[in-house]
Protein backbone atom coordinates (compact mmCIF):
# COMPACT_ATOMS: atom_id res chain seq x y z
CA UNK A 1 0.00 0.00 0.00
CA UNK A 2 1.05 3.67 -0.83
CA UNK A 3 2.00 6.41 1.59
CA UNK A 4 0.61 9.79 1.97
CA UNK A 5 3.61 11.17 0.80
CA UNK A 6 3.26 9.12 -2.39
CA UNK A 7 0.01 10.83 -3.59
CA UNK A 8 1.81 13.89 -4.04
CA UNK A 9 0.50 16.28 -0.92
CA UNK A 10 1.55 19.68 -0.38
CA UNK A 11 3.94 20.33 3.05
CA UNK A 12 1.21 21.61 5.13
CA UNK A 13 -1.44 18.73 4.62
CA UNK A 14 1.12 15.73 5.01
CA UNK A 15 2.15 17.65 8.57
CA UNK A 16 -1.39 17.50 9.65
CA UNK A 17 -2.28 14.31 8.27
CA UNK A 18 1.14 13.18 10.58
CA UNK A 19 -0.47 15.07 13.31
CA UNK A 20 -3.50 12.68 13.28
CA UNK A 21 -1.66 9.65 12.98
CA UNK A 22 -2.71 8.97 9.45
CA UNK A 23 0.15 6.86 7.77
CA UNK A 24 -1.27 5.51 5.02
CA UNK A 25 -4.27 6.07 3.14
CA UNK A 26 -7.64 3.80 2.65
CA UNK A 27 -8.32 2.19 -0.33
CA UNK A 28 -11.02 4.81 -1.34
CA UNK A 29 -8.40 7.75 -0.61
CA UNK A 30 -6.02 6.13 -2.70
CA UNK A 31 -8.19 6.14 -5.95
CA UNK A 32 -9.96 8.85 -5.36
CA UNK A 33 -7.19 11.87 -4.02
CA UNK A 34 -4.98 11.88 -7.91
CA UNK A 35 -8.74 11.84 -9.63
CA UNK A 36 -9.79 15.30 -7.79
CA UNK A 37 -6.63 16.79 -7.68
CA UNK A 38 -6.64 16.85 -11.46
CA UNK A 39 -9.62 18.10 -11.39
CA UNK A 40 -12.40 15.47 -12.24
CA UNK A 41 -15.30 14.90 -11.34
CA UNK A 42 -15.61 11.90 -9.73
CA UNK A 43 -18.99 9.29 -8.66
CA UNK A 44 -18.30 7.60 -5.45
CA UNK A 45 -20.33 4.58 -4.19
CA UNK A 46 -18.94 4.43 -0.86
CA UNK A 47 -20.59 4.49 2.98
CA UNK A 48 -19.70 6.13 6.00
CA UNK A 49 -16.58 4.54 7.32
CA UNK A 50 -14.91 4.05 4.71
CA UNK A 51 -12.29 6.87 4.88
CA UNK A 52 -14.37 9.01 2.30
CA UNK A 53 -14.19 12.50 3.87
CA UNK A 54 -10.65 12.54 3.48
CA UNK A 55 -10.75 11.32 0.01
CA UNK A 56 -12.49 14.81 -0.61
CA UNK A 57 -11.84 16.75 2.24
CA UNK A 58 -7.82 16.63 1.52
CA UNK A 59 -7.51 17.62 -2.31
CA UNK A 60 -9.98 20.44 -1.81
CA UNK A 61 -8.18 21.84 0.81
CA UNK A 62 -5.21 20.98 -1.35
CA UNK A 63 -6.45 22.79 -4.16
CA UNK A 64 -7.82 25.85 -2.14
CA UNK A 65 -4.40 26.66 -0.43
CA UNK A 66 -2.29 26.63 -3.94
CA UNK A 67 -4.60 28.52 -5.48
CA UNK A 68 -4.91 30.82 -2.51
CA UNK A 69 -1.78 32.14 -2.59
CA UNK A 70 -2.52 34.36 -5.14
CA UNK A 71 -5.76 35.66 -3.73
CA UNK A 72 -6.48 38.51 -1.09
CA UNK A 73 -9.28 40.10 0.27
CA UNK A 74 -12.16 38.69 1.77
CA UNK A 75 -12.47 35.01 1.63
CA UNK A 76 -15.59 33.71 -0.25
CA UNK A 77 -17.11 30.46 -0.28
CA UNK A 78 -15.66 27.86 -3.04
CA UNK A 79 -16.53 24.98 -1.48
CA UNK A 80 -19.71 23.18 -0.56
CA UNK A 81 -20.45 20.13 1.02
CA UNK A 82 -23.83 19.08 1.41
CA UNK A 83 -24.86 16.49 3.90
CA UNK A 84 -28.29 15.07 4.92
CA UNK A 85 -27.55 15.01 8.80
CA UNK A 86 -26.25 18.05 11.64
CA UNK A 87 -24.19 14.28 12.58
CA UNK A 88 -22.47 13.94 9.34
CA UNK A 89 -21.94 17.74 9.20
CA UNK A 90 -20.34 18.20 12.24
CA UNK A 91 -17.92 15.23 11.64
CA UNK A 92 -17.28 16.83 8.08
CA UNK A 93 -16.08 19.83 9.53
CA UNK A 94 -13.91 18.22 12.09
CA UNK A 95 -11.96 16.79 9.57
CA UNK A 96 -11.82 19.71 7.28
CA UNK A 97 -10.50 21.84 10.36
CA UNK A 98 -8.16 18.84 11.33
CA UNK A 99 -7.00 18.14 8.12
CA UNK A 100 -6.66 22.21 6.80
CA UNK A 101 -5.40 23.42 10.37
CA UNK A 102 -1.78 24.59 8.76
CA UNK A 103 -3.07 25.72 5.43
CA UNK A 104 -4.93 28.62 6.26
CA UNK A 105 -8.22 27.88 4.91
CA UNK A 106 -11.51 28.50 6.67
CA UNK A 107 -14.02 26.24 7.03
CA UNK A 108 -17.60 26.36 8.55
CA UNK A 109 -20.69 24.13 9.16
CA UNK A 110 -24.52 25.13 9.29
CA UNK A 111 -27.52 23.07 10.32
CA UNK A 112 -30.96 23.46 11.59
CA UNK A 113 -32.68 23.20 14.93
CA UNK A 114 -30.76 25.48 16.39
CA UNK A 115 -30.37 28.90 16.56
CA UNK A 116 -28.71 30.36 13.20
CA UNK A 117 -27.04 33.57 14.93
CA UNK A 118 -23.46 32.13 15.54
CA UNK A 119 -23.57 29.92 12.22
CA UNK A 120 -24.48 33.46 10.13
CA UNK A 121 -21.56 35.56 12.53
CA UNK A 122 -18.80 32.79 11.18
CA UNK A 123 -20.44 33.47 7.56
CA UNK A 124 -20.22 36.89 7.88
CA UNK A 125 -16.21 36.97 8.60
CA UNK A 126 -15.55 34.80 5.22
CA UNK A 127 -14.93 31.42 5.04
CA UNK A 128 -13.69 29.39 1.93
CA UNK A 129 -15.42 26.02 2.79
CA UNK A 130 -18.85 25.33 3.73
CA UNK A 131 -20.80 22.47 5.23
CA UNK A 132 -24.37 22.31 5.21
CA UNK A 133 -27.44 20.64 5.55
CA UNK A 134 -29.99 21.53 3.13
CA UNK A 135 -32.73 22.77 4.85
CA UNK A 136 -31.35 25.28 6.53
CA UNK A 137 -28.78 26.17 3.53
CA UNK A 138 -31.94 27.08 1.23
CA UNK A 139 -32.99 28.91 4.36
CA UNK A 140 -29.48 31.15 5.04
CA UNK A 141 -29.47 31.19 1.24
CA UNK A 142 -33.41 33.16 0.77
CA UNK A 143 -31.93 35.37 3.84
CA UNK A 144 -28.84 36.75 1.56
CA UNK A 145 -26.73 35.48 4.14
CA UNK A 146 -25.05 32.64 1.91
CA UNK A 147 -23.53 33.43 -1.57
CA UNK A 148 -22.57 30.64 -3.95
CA UNK A 149 -21.60 32.41 -7.31
CA UNK A 150 -17.90 31.80 -6.59
CA UNK A 151 -18.36 28.45 -5.81
CA UNK A 152 -16.07 26.12 -7.25
CA UNK A 153 -16.27 22.72 -5.41
CA UNK A 154 -19.50 21.20 -4.81
CA UNK A 155 -19.50 17.69 -2.55
CA UNK A 156 -23.08 15.80 -2.16
CA UNK A 157 -22.57 13.23 0.58
CA UNK A 158 -24.85 10.98 1.09
CA UNK A 159 -27.19 10.76 -1.52
CA UNK A 160 -29.19 7.88 -0.78
CA UNK A 161 -29.69 9.01 2.60
CA UNK A 162 -30.91 12.37 1.60
CA UNK A 163 -33.70 10.47 -0.45
CA UNK A 164 -34.66 8.31 2.33
CA UNK A 165 -35.09 11.66 4.25
CA UNK A 166 -36.50 13.51 1.58
CA UNK A 167 -34.16 15.93 1.09
CA UNK A 168 -34.09 15.58 -2.90
CA UNK A 169 -36.00 18.30 -3.93
CA UNK A 170 -34.21 20.51 -1.48
CA UNK A 171 -30.60 18.74 -3.51
CA UNK A 172 -32.16 20.56 -6.78
CA UNK A 173 -32.99 23.85 -5.20
CA UNK A 174 -29.67 23.96 -4.36
CA UNK A 175 -27.78 22.40 -7.20
CA UNK A 176 -30.19 25.33 -9.46
CA UNK A 177 -28.45 28.07 -7.82
CA UNK A 178 -24.69 27.04 -8.42
CA UNK A 179 -22.66 27.95 -10.91
CA UNK A 180 -22.26 25.70 -14.13
CA UNK A 181 -18.89 25.58 -14.12
CA UNK A 182 -17.96 23.69 -11.41
CA UNK A 183 -16.13 20.82 -9.53
CA UNK A 184 -18.58 18.02 -8.05
CA UNK A 185 -17.89 14.70 -6.57
CA UNK A 186 -20.73 12.45 -5.52
CA UNK A 187 -20.94 10.07 -2.92
CA UNK A 188 -23.86 7.28 -2.19
CA UNK A 189 -23.65 4.09 -1.22
CA UNK A 190 -26.09 2.60 -3.16
CA UNK A 191 -27.17 3.64 -6.77
CA UNK A 192 -31.13 3.50 -7.29
CA UNK A 193 -32.60 4.76 -10.23
CA UNK A 194 -33.71 8.05 -9.22
CA UNK A 195 -29.74 8.38 -7.20
CA UNK A 196 -28.23 7.68 -10.69
CA UNK A 197 -29.95 10.20 -12.11
CA UNK A 198 -29.50 13.05 -10.15
CA UNK A 199 -25.76 12.25 -10.53
CA UNK A 200 -26.28 12.34 -14.10
CA UNK A 201 -27.71 15.63 -13.53
CA UNK A 202 -24.39 16.97 -11.82
CA UNK A 203 -21.37 15.57 -13.20
CA UNK A 204 -19.81 15.88 -16.11
CA UNK A 205 -17.36 12.54 -17.52
CA UNK A 206 -16.82 11.27 -13.91
CA UNK A 207 -14.67 8.93 -13.11
CA UNK A 208 -16.22 6.05 -10.76
CA UNK A 209 -14.69 4.67 -7.92
CA UNK A 210 -16.33 2.31 -5.49
CA UNK A 211 -15.38 1.07 -2.21
CA UNK A 212 -17.69 -1.03 0.17
CA UNK A 213 -16.91 -0.64 3.76
CA UNK A 214 -16.04 -3.79 6.26
CA UNK A 215 -19.61 -5.01 7.23
CA UNK A 216 -18.52 -8.59 9.73
CA UNK A 217 -16.36 -8.48 12.84
CA UNK A 218 -13.15 -10.20 13.43
CA UNK A 219 -13.26 -13.95 15.50
CA UNK A 220 -10.02 -12.83 17.42
CA UNK A 221 -12.97 -10.28 18.74
CA UNK A 222 -15.16 -11.17 21.92
CA UNK A 223 -18.39 -9.49 22.06
CA UNK A 224 -20.56 -8.60 24.51
CA UNK A 225 -23.94 -6.82 25.22
CA UNK A 226 -24.31 -5.18 28.16
CA UNK A 227 -28.21 -3.99 28.53
CA UNK A 228 -28.35 -0.67 31.46
CA UNK A 229 -30.51 2.30 31.92
CA UNK A 230 -28.77 6.20 30.65
CA UNK A 231 -27.90 6.36 34.65
CA UNK A 232 -26.40 3.40 35.16
CA UNK A 233 -23.84 3.40 32.39
CA UNK A 234 -20.91 5.29 34.30
CA UNK A 235 -21.50 2.79 37.20
CA UNK A 236 -21.42 -0.28 34.88
CA UNK A 237 -18.44 1.30 33.10
CA UNK A 238 -16.52 1.66 36.94
CA UNK A 239 -17.74 -1.70 38.14
CA UNK A 240 -15.99 -3.40 35.03
CA UNK A 241 -13.10 -1.31 34.94
CA UNK A 242 -12.26 -2.60 38.69
CA UNK A 243 -13.35 -6.00 38.19
CA UNK A 244 -12.15 -7.21 34.89
CA UNK A 245 -8.91 -7.62 34.05
CA UNK A 246 -8.10 -4.92 31.42
CA UNK A 247 -4.81 -3.84 30.65
CA UNK A 248 -5.95 -1.13 28.21
CA UNK A 249 -9.56 0.14 27.16
CA UNK A 250 -10.28 2.30 24.55
CA UNK A 251 -13.72 3.68 25.57
CA UNK A 252 -16.05 5.61 22.39
CA UNK A 253 -18.37 8.00 23.11
CA UNK A 254 -20.82 10.04 20.43
CA UNK A 255 -19.56 13.70 21.88
CA UNK A 256 -16.67 15.28 22.81
CA UNK A 257 -19.04 16.34 26.25
CA UNK A 258 -19.76 12.96 26.66
CA UNK A 259 -16.25 11.66 26.42
CA UNK A 260 -15.24 14.73 29.07
CA UNK A 261 -17.84 13.99 31.42
CA UNK A 262 -16.73 10.15 31.53
CA UNK A 263 -13.36 11.18 32.51
CA UNK A 264 -14.76 13.53 35.44
CA UNK A 265 -16.99 10.14 36.38
CA UNK A 266 -14.08 7.61 36.53
CA UNK A 267 -11.32 10.58 38.14
CA UNK A 268 -13.84 10.60 40.70
CA UNK A 269 -13.67 6.65 41.34
CA UNK A 270 -10.11 7.14 41.56
CA UNK A 271 -9.53 5.63 37.54
CA UNK A 272 -6.86 7.74 36.00
CA UNK A 273 -7.82 8.22 32.62
CA UNK A 274 -7.94 10.89 29.37
CA UNK A 275 -10.49 11.89 26.50
CA UNK A 276 -9.22 13.18 22.72
CA UNK A 277 -11.77 14.81 20.88
CA UNK A 278 -11.89 17.76 18.50
CA UNK A 279 -11.93 20.62 21.19
CA UNK A 280 -8.55 19.49 23.09
CA UNK A 281 -5.29 21.03 21.72
CA UNK A 282 -2.81 18.97 19.41
CA UNK A 283 0.03 18.29 22.36
CA UNK A 284 -2.84 17.45 24.60
CA UNK A 285 -4.17 15.25 22.34
CA UNK A 286 -0.68 13.84 22.07
CA UNK A 287 -0.11 14.37 25.33
CA UNK A 288 -3.15 11.61 26.54
CA UNK A 289 -2.20 9.40 23.47
CA UNK A 290 1.56 8.70 24.70
CA UNK A 291 0.41 8.13 28.62
CA UNK A 292 -2.02 5.27 27.21
CA UNK A 293 0.36 3.75 24.70
CA UNK A 294 3.08 3.54 27.37
CA UNK A 295 0.26 2.66 30.07
CA UNK A 296 0.77 5.51 32.61
CA UNK A 297 -3.22 5.59 32.21
CA UNK A 298 -4.82 1.94 30.80
CA UNK A 299 -8.38 4.17 29.83
CA UNK A 300 -8.77 6.78 26.92
CA UNK A 301 -12.03 7.99 26.38
CA UNK A 302 -12.36 9.16 22.35
CA UNK A 303 -15.16 10.12 20.14
CA UNK A 304 -15.29 8.70 16.36
CA UNK A 305 -13.41 11.65 14.57
CA UNK A 306 -10.82 11.87 16.80
CA UNK A 307 -10.00 8.15 17.16
CA UNK A 308 -9.22 7.79 13.65
CA UNK A 309 -5.27 8.13 14.70
CA UNK A 310 -5.07 5.45 16.90
CA UNK A 311 -3.84 2.09 16.15
CA UNK A 312 -2.17 -0.13 19.25
CA UNK A 313 -1.72 -3.78 18.07
CA UNK A 314 -1.43 -4.87 21.99
CA UNK A 315 -5.18 -3.33 22.42
CA UNK A 316 -7.08 -5.06 25.03
CA UNK A 317 -10.64 -3.71 25.21
CA UNK A 318 -12.95 -1.41 23.79
CA UNK A 319 -16.40 -0.45 25.35
CA UNK A 320 -19.41 1.88 23.59
CA UNK A 321 -20.27 4.01 26.28
CA UNK A 322 -22.30 4.91 23.66
CA UNK A 323 -23.46 3.21 20.66
CA UNK A 324 -22.61 4.68 17.35
CA UNK A 325 -25.73 5.96 14.75
CA UNK A 326 -23.63 4.45 11.83
CA UNK A 327 -23.39 0.54 12.16
CA UNK A 328 -20.17 0.44 9.99
CA UNK A 329 -19.05 2.59 12.36
CA UNK A 330 -19.48 0.14 15.17
CA UNK A 331 -17.41 -2.37 12.94
CA UNK A 332 -14.46 -0.02 13.09
CA UNK A 333 -14.32 0.84 16.71
CA UNK A 334 -13.97 -2.91 17.96
CA UNK A 335 -12.06 -3.41 15.02
CA UNK A 336 -9.24 -1.65 16.99
CA UNK A 337 -8.76 -4.65 19.34
CA UNK A 338 -7.70 -8.11 18.49
CA UNK A 339 -5.20 -6.86 15.83
CA UNK A 340 -1.93 -8.73 14.76
CA UNK A 341 -2.45 -12.12 16.34
CA UNK A 342 -3.99 -10.90 19.55
CA UNK A 343 -7.47 -11.49 20.68
CA UNK A 344 -9.72 -8.69 21.68
CA UNK A 345 -12.96 -8.31 24.02
CA UNK A 346 -15.85 -5.28 23.37
CA UNK A 347 -18.29 -4.69 25.69
CA UNK A 348 -21.10 -3.05 24.54
CA UNK A 349 -23.73 -0.65 26.87
CA UNK A 350 -27.24 -0.32 25.52
CA UNK A 351 -29.70 2.16 26.64
CA UNK A 352 -34.01 1.94 25.39
CA UNK A 353 -33.12 4.74 23.30
CA UNK A 354 -30.48 2.75 21.77
CA UNK A 355 -32.10 -0.25 20.36
CA UNK A 356 -32.15 1.40 17.05
CA UNK A 357 -29.12 1.33 16.64
CA UNK A 358 -28.28 -2.15 17.84
CA UNK A 359 -30.88 -3.36 15.60
CA UNK A 360 -29.36 -1.65 12.70
CA UNK A 361 -25.64 -3.16 14.07
CA UNK A 362 -27.07 -6.63 13.98
CA UNK A 363 -28.47 -6.20 11.01
CA UNK A 364 -25.09 -5.22 9.43
CA UNK A 365 -22.74 -8.05 10.83
CA UNK A 366 -25.66 -10.77 10.63
CA UNK A 367 -25.34 -12.08 14.14
CA UNK A 368 -26.91 -10.97 17.78
CA UNK A 369 -24.13 -9.90 20.16
CA UNK A 370 -24.52 -12.13 23.27
CA UNK A 371 -25.57 -10.15 25.90
CA UNK A 372 -24.14 -10.35 29.45
CA UNK A 373 -27.17 -9.98 32.10
CA UNK A 374 -25.15 -10.99 35.16
CA UNK A 375 -23.60 -7.37 35.77
CA UNK A 376 -25.14 -5.07 39.19
CA UNK A 377 -27.02 -2.71 36.81
CA UNK A 378 -29.17 -4.54 34.73
CA UNK A 379 -31.64 -2.77 32.67
CA UNK A 380 -34.41 -5.29 33.56
CA UNK A 381 -36.60 -7.65 32.37
CA UNK A 382 -39.05 -4.68 30.26
CA UNK A 383 -35.71 -4.87 27.48
CA UNK A 384 -36.57 -8.13 26.55
CA UNK A 385 -39.97 -6.91 24.29
CA UNK A 386 -38.12 -4.40 22.13
CA UNK A 387 -34.42 -5.25 22.15
CA UNK A 388 -33.81 -6.14 18.59
CA UNK A 389 -33.24 -10.38 18.22
CA UNK A 390 -33.58 -10.76 22.09
CA UNK A 391 -37.10 -10.82 22.85
CA UNK A 392 -38.91 -13.35 24.67
CA UNK A 393 -40.50 -16.26 23.02
CA UNK A 394 -44.34 -15.56 22.70
CA UNK A 395 -46.45 -16.79 25.17
CA UNK A 396 -48.24 -20.06 24.23
CA UNK A 397 -52.29 -19.97 25.37
CA UNK A 398 -53.96 -23.08 25.99
CA UNK A 399 -56.24 -24.24 23.36
CA UNK A 400 -59.71 -24.09 25.65
CA UNK A 401 -57.74 -20.57 27.27
CA UNK A 402 -58.02 -19.10 23.32
CA UNK A 403 -60.41 -15.93 22.89
CA UNK A 404 -62.76 -16.30 20.49
CA UNK A 405 -62.91 -14.59 17.12
CA UNK A 406 -66.54 -14.21 17.11
CA UNK A 407 -67.40 -10.02 18.41
CA UNK A 408 -68.55 -10.02 22.17
CA UNK A 409 -72.07 -8.84 22.78
CA UNK A 410 -72.86 -6.09 23.88
CA UNK A 411 -73.12 -5.99 27.54
CA UNK A 412 -74.31 -3.47 29.89
CA UNK A 413 -71.47 -1.31 31.67
CA UNK A 414 -71.50 -3.14 35.67
CA UNK A 415 -70.98 -0.47 38.35
CA UNK A 416 -69.02 -1.49 41.23
CA UNK A 417 -70.01 -1.09 44.72
CA UNK A 418 -67.07 -2.90 46.71
CA UNK A 419 -66.92 -6.39 46.78
CA UNK A 420 -69.07 -9.35 45.64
Amino acid sequence: MITFEQLNLIEPILKALKAEGYTKPTPIQEQAIPILLQGKDLLGCAQTGTGKTAAFAIPILQLLTTQQRNEGGRKKIKALVLTPTRELAIQIEESFAAYGKFTGIKQTVIFGGVSQHSQVERLNRGIDILIATPGRLLDLMQQGYVHLNELQFFVLDEADRMLDMGFVNDVKKVIAKLPKKRHSLFFSATMPPVIQSLADSILFNPSKVEVTPASSTADTIQQSLYFVSKGDKKKLLIHLLETEKMNSVLVFTRTKHGADRVVKDLDKAGIRSAAIHGNKSQNARQNALNDFKTGKIKVLLATDIASRGIDIDELSHVINYELPNIPETYVHRIGRTGRAGFNGIAFSFCEEEEFGELKDIQKLIGKKIPVNDSHPFPLGTAYSDHAPMQAKPKKQIPPHNKPSSRKPEHKPKRHWRGRD
